[in-house]
C-alpha cells in the first residue's frame, strides 16, 4: 500500500481563494496525490518578486512564489490556467515556465487554457495522470464543481454572520470547521450531506439580527477580488466594520462563463449579464475583467448596494481603462465607488483608513437618505 501512495503524482496549483479545495478532490479522485503548498505569505511575495520582472502585476509574482515554493515541496507537476484575448495573462504562462526553468526547476509544467471549457479540464486530469479513464474523469469534474458552488455559498454566509456576529472572529472559526467538512468529501452523496452540516456549523455563530449592515459589492481583477493575501484580507475588515460584502467576481462565475455547457447553464451568466450593462459604457471587450467591472457597477445600483470597491493589480491595463470610466458611470448611478490598486508595495495602515473612511461615507448617506425618505413620507400623509 506504502509502495503505490508513493508512485501517485504529486500536482499542484497557485492558491486564489478556496479553488485549492475543488482541484485537490478532482486530482485525489483520479489517483494523483495533490500538493497544496502552504497559502499565500510573505515568503511566497518574496520569492515571486524576486524572480518577476519589476512592473509585472502581483497575481504573476504571487503564482511564481506559489510555484516555486510547490517545487521545493517536492511536487511533480505545477499547472497554470492561460487565457487568449488582450490580458497578459495570456503570456503569463510562458514567462513563468521559462522563469523556472532559469531557476534549474525541472518539474513538469502542464497549462490549461481558460476557454476549453469540460475539454479543456479532461485533458488536464489526462496530462497529469498519464491515464485515461472517461468515467473517472467525468466524476472527478462534477465533484469539483459541485464543491466550487459549494465553497462560494459558504462564502456567502461568511459575509452575511461575519458583519453580524457578536463575538469577532467567531464565524471565521466555523467556516473554517466548515471547509474541512467540504475538503474530507470527495462524493456527490457525501457533499450532500456536508451541505447539512456547514449549514448547521455556520448557525452556531452568535449573531446580532438588529444590527444595521451596510452592503457592499467587491469587483475588479479576479486573483485579488478572490485571494485574501493579494487584497489583505479586505471582507474580513469589512466584517469588521459591520459590512456584508458581496463578490461580483467569484470562481463559480467564471465556470458559469467559461467550463459549463450552455445547455446545463441556469439564467444569466456574469458575462451575459456584463455585455447587457456596460453597453452604454464599453462597448466591446478590452481583456482581463473590464467588462465585467464596469457593469458591476450599475448592477450594484440595481441592486440597492450602499457602495463598491474596485480591486486591481498594480500595472493592470484592463483595470485601468475601468477605472477612467467610472466617472461617466457616476453621472448615471448615484453610488459610492472606492478604488484600491494592490501591489506588494500597499501599505496596510493607509489601506485600512481608506476603507474606514469608505465605509463612514456610506453611514453617513444612509443615514441621510433614510431620513430624507421619512421627510417625503411624513409630506405626503399631511
Amino acid at each position: 500500500m506504502s509502495e503505490k501512495i508513493k508512485q501517485k503524482k504529486k500536482v499542484s496549483f497557485p492558491h486564489m481563494g478556496t479553488v485549492s479545495y475543488a482541484w485537490a478532490s478532482a486530482l485525489r479522485i483520479i489517483g494523483c496525490e495533490p500538493y497544496v503548498e502552504p497559502y499565500t505569505s510573505k515568503k511566497t511575495l518574496s520569492l515571486g518578486t524576486k524572480h518577476s520582472p519589476e512592473a509585472i502585476c502581483i497575481p504573476y509574482k504571487l503564482i511564481l512564489g506559489n510555484f516555486i515554493e510547490a517545487i521545493e515541496g517536492g511536487t511533480d507537476y505545477v499547472c497554470m490556467i492561460t487565457s487568449p484575448g488582450c490580458c497578459r495573462l495570456g503570456e503569463y504562462g510562458k514567462c513563468i515556465e521559462n522563469a523556472l526553468k532559469d531557476l534549474g526547476y525541472d518539474a513538469k509544467y502542464v497549462e490549461m487554457q481558460l476557454y476549453d471549457g469540460i475539454k479543456g479540464m479532461y485533458n488536464f486530469l489526462k496530462t497529469v495522470s498519464e491515464t485515461n479513464n472517461l468515467f473517472l474523469f467525468s466524476r472527478a469534474i462534477i465533484v469539483a464543481i459541485t464543491k466550487a458552488f459549494m465553497l462560494d455559498g459558504l462564502e456567502t454566509k461568511l459575509s452575511y454572520y461575519r458583519a453580524r456576529e457578536i463575538n469577532f472572529g467567531d464565524a471565521e472559526k466555523h467556516y473554517k470547521n466548515a471547509l474541512k467538512i467540504i475538503d474530507e468529501n470527495d462524493t456527490l452523496l457525501g457533499l450532500k450531506k456536508a451541505s447539512k452540516l456547514i449549514n448547521e456549523e455556520m448557525r452556531k455563530v452568535q449573531i446580532d439580527p438588529k444590527r444595521d449592515v451596510l452592503h457592499v459589492d467587491i469587483t475588479g481583477e479576479i486573483y485579488v477580488v478572490n485571494d485574501e493575501f493579494s487584497n489583505q484580507n479586505i471582507e474580513r475588515e469589512l466584517g469588521r466594520m459591520g459590512v456584508q460584502v458581496r463578490r461580483s467576481l467569484t470562481l463559480t462565475s467564471f465556470l458559469k462563463d467559461a467550463i459549463i455547457p450552455k445547455i446545463l447553464r441556469k439564467g444569466e451568466t456574469h458575462l451575459q449579464r456584463a455585455f447587457r450593462l456596460a453597453k452604454p459604457y464599453l462597448m466591446r471587450d478590452i481583456g482581463g475583467d473590464s467588462l465585467e467591472c464596469v457593469s458591476d457597477v450599475v448592477y450594484a445600483k440595481e441592486q440597492g448596494a450602499d457602495g463598491i470597491i474596485h480591486l486591481s493589480p498594480f500595472t493592470c491595463m484592463p483595470e485601468i481603462m475601468s477605472q477612467n470610466i467610472f466617472p461617466s458611470i457616476r453621472e448615471d448611478c448615484d453610488l459610492p465607488i472606492l478604488a484600491l490598486i494592490m501591489d506588494e508595495q500597499t501599505g496596510k495602515a493607509g489601506y485600512i483608513t481608506r476603507i474606514e473612511a469608505f465605509v463612514d461615507l456610506m453611514r453617513r448617506r444612509k443615514r441621510k437618505i433614510i431620513s430624507e425618505n421619512n421627510q417625503n413620507n411624513k409630506k405626503l400623509e399631511v
